[in-house]
């Protein structure tokens, strides 16, 4: 068995990332599954900023919004 990394690809920019530096974004709503992205460092970054602007009123102090990374 190896123990070189899985590499797979992110689905925001297409680039090979492996297992340990991929973090995935789930939405769920009441339980269920919505949508669910492999991104890269990069990209995980620029979805957190974007959900930060776009659901959090461009404020990270919000108590009404709640971010779980897996």
């Amino acid at each position: 068995m190896s123990d070189a990394p899985t590499t797979d690809r992110c689905d925001g920019c297409g680039e090979p990332t492996t297992d340990a530096l991929a973090r995935t974004v789930r939405l769920s709503v009441d339980r269920a599954t919505i949508d669910t992205q492999r991104l890269c460092p990069e990209c995980f970054a620029e979805w957190i900023q974007r959900y930060q602007t776009e659901m959090g009123g461009g404020s990270t102090s919000s108590s009404d919004s709640e971010i779980i990374v897996d």
